[in-house]
């Protein structure tokens, strides 16, 4: 019988599991692994070090990620021209396995003419031209502006090399149409996730929660945004969690007696806290790929109230309550704390999540695309 050895080359270690991109990588390689695939893991780390829950894979090599600023004076877009590495060329031209890039952060492999004949492969977790000038239209002006409106447009020049890719990997369906439609060798496939099945607690909970890697311009924005204009105006006790929340983030949620900020919890208390919340609210401005914290309150929360941006391009609404506006945020919160979730609501949701988002069945697409 003939092996599946493929080398996945990833923005970033994939472990701990615990923000969006690497969640979806971790899970992904995890399900490749079930399925009989021997895989070849490339890591670019910059922080998170080596981890040994990823020994499970075939074989594992990592390569530093150069930040520096010199790094940023290039025709290249930033987050891929700090992960070029020669290192990481040498390895891959040891055999002739396929490629598959995780985000076009790692395509810079797609460049090299050394790799011209090998079937490379890329996973898209976002259209990134859109992402960045999302980034850059939240920022005042100042530096940090002005780097992810540039690199938007670096960016959006840059994305045609994917022209050269054998497919792409879309992980929304309105990702899929936008990549379908210039450069037309693409196959859907949702996030991956760590549930395989919904986790729901039946019953009632007794807090709102909003959850998300805080450290990040987006969430944090969001996170702010709720405390101000929904969170304040609920006598109830209202929690926000995620990583690396700024002293700024602290000492709004301070203002307000009800409100809970929680620092860096495990994956165990973060599991925790979606499955003892009544509602799980998430917001975002940037309708951009797929959501996975979305993925994660599903799989594990009771209700899910959204904006219709977090939703956008995908088949989550109908199993979400969207709404756009505070003052009908604030109702339907105040509707949600007096209902149950019942058995009824977790089989009919699981149903709905099985259809799309089967870990099992998705690693089998990746797997029938590229071997055959």
């Amino acid at each position: 019988m003939t092996e599946n050895h493929l080398h996945i080359v990833s923005f970033d270690v994939p472990y701990p599991a615990n923000y969006g991109g690497v969640i979806d990588v971790f899970y992904r390689v995890k399900a490749l692994i079930e399925a009989g695939v021997k895989v070849h893991l490339h890591c670019f780390e910059y922080g998170r070090g080596e981890q040994d829950v990823l020994k499970r894979c075939y074989d594992v090599k990592y390569y530093k990620r150069d930040t520096s600023f010199v790094r940023q004076f290039s025709l290249l877009p930033f987050i891929i021209n700090s992960r070029r590495s020669e290192a990481l060329v040498r390895d891959l031209l040891k055999d002739d396995y396929p490629i598959l890039c995780e985000g076009l952060h790692t395509t810079a492999v797609l460049l090299d003419k050394r790799l011209k004949n090998r079937r490379i492969y890329v996973r898209a977790h976002n259209v990134e031209h859109d992402y960045y000038k999302g980034l850059g239209d939240s920022e005042r002006w100042g530096w940090k502006k002005l780097f992810y409106l540039i690199e938007a447009r670096k960016l959006k020049r840059y994305e045609p090399v994917l022209k050269s890719a054998v497919c792409v990997f879309a992980i929304s369906q309105k990702d899929a149409d936008y990549f379908s439609n210039k450069y037309g060798n693409v196959v859907l496939v949702p996030g991956f996730s760590a549930a395989d099945s919904v986790c729901s607690e039946t019953g009632r909970g007794d807090y709102v929660l909003y959850h998300g890697n805080l450290s990040v311009r987006e969430n944090e924005d969001a996170a702010k945004w709720l405390i101000e204009n929904v969170f304040s105006e609920l006598d109830l006790h209202c929690v926000v969690s995620g990583l690396n929340p700024s002293d700024k983030l602290q000492k709004l949620a301070d203002r307000f007696p009800n409100v809970t900020l929680l620092a860096n919890p495990d994956d165990a208390e973060m599991i925790d806290l979606l499955r003892q919340a009544q509602v799980n609210v998430l917001v975002t401005q940037q309708p951009t790929g797929l959501k996975l914290k979305l993925l994660n309150a599903l799989y594990n929360g009771r209700f899910c109230l959204v904006n219709s941006d977090m939703v956008k391009g995908t088949s989550l609404d109908k199993l979400c309550i969207v709404a756009d506006e505070p003052v009908r945020m604030i109702a339907e919160i105040k509707r949600l704390m007096e209902e149950d979730f019942t058995e009824d609501d977790v089989e009919d949701r699981d149903v709905q999540m099985r259809h799309l988002y089967d870990n099992e069945a998705n690693a089998r697409k990746i797997v029938e695309t590229i071997f055959g």
